[in-house]
This record gives C-alpha cells, sequence and structure tokens, in this order.
C-alpha cells in the first residue's frame, strides 16, 4: 500500500479532515489530497509532523509495517530499551503472564 493511500486511510479512519491535518502539519489542505493521491510525496520532516498529527508510526505510513503502532506504545518501547537486562527480563515476564491470562479469557468466552 502506498504512503498516500495509508494516509487517507489513517486520516479518515480517525476523522479528522483535509483540512484540519494540514492546519496541523503547517500546510494548506490541497496539499494533503496531493499526499493522498501520490501526486507528490512529502519531505522527511512534513512525514513526521504527519505521524505525530496522526499518532501513527513513521513505518506504518510508508508500508514497511502493516501494524499500526501508535506513538505511545512506540514511547513505552523505547523507554523499555533504557532498562537494565534484569529489570527487562521482569517486565517481559509481567507481560507475557498477562498476554497468556487474556489469552485463556478468550478462549474460555468462545
Amino acid at each position: 500500500m502506498l504512503f498516500g493511500d495509508r494516509l487517507s486511510e489513517i486520516r479518515k479512519k480517525k476523522k479528522i479532515s483535509q483540512d484540519d491535518l494540514a492546519k496541523k502539519i503547517g500546510v494548506h489542505a490541497p496539499v494533503i489530497g496531493r499526499y493522498e493521491r501520490s501526486d507528490v510525496k512529502p519531505s522527511i520532516e512534513v512525514a513526521v509532523k504527519i505521524t505525530e498529527a496522526l499518532n501513527v508510526s513513521l513505518d506504518y505510513l510508508v508500508g514497511s509495517t502493516d501494524l499500526i503502532l501508535e506513538k505511545g506504545i512506540v514511547n513505552r518501547i523505547q523507554s523499555n530499551q533504557k532498562l537494565s537486562k534484569d529489570d527487562k527480563g521482569h517486565l517481559f515476564a509481567l507481560m507475557d503472564a498477562f498476554l497468556l491470562k487474556c489469552n485463556i479469557q478468550s478462549n474460555l468466552a468462545v
């Protein structure tokens, strides 16, 4: 999927008009339409502003991943990288236990 398609999809999903997005990133509304039609591609600086305005990762918008990662999740992952090896182990054990519990409950509900 092209950048323009992803931009249009996520903008509509978040119910943000082209005009509102344009105002948030400091461009004119027709520019957003040009990005969405893939007539032009934004500079990296503008693309970053778009990701911030839409609260998604740049990886998703450029098609490097199909997983929509919200910026808050990305920031938490980055913060985890600063933890010690032991603290990372404790955090992942806690996450694994929670995910296992959720999976078990989900399977029981079916």
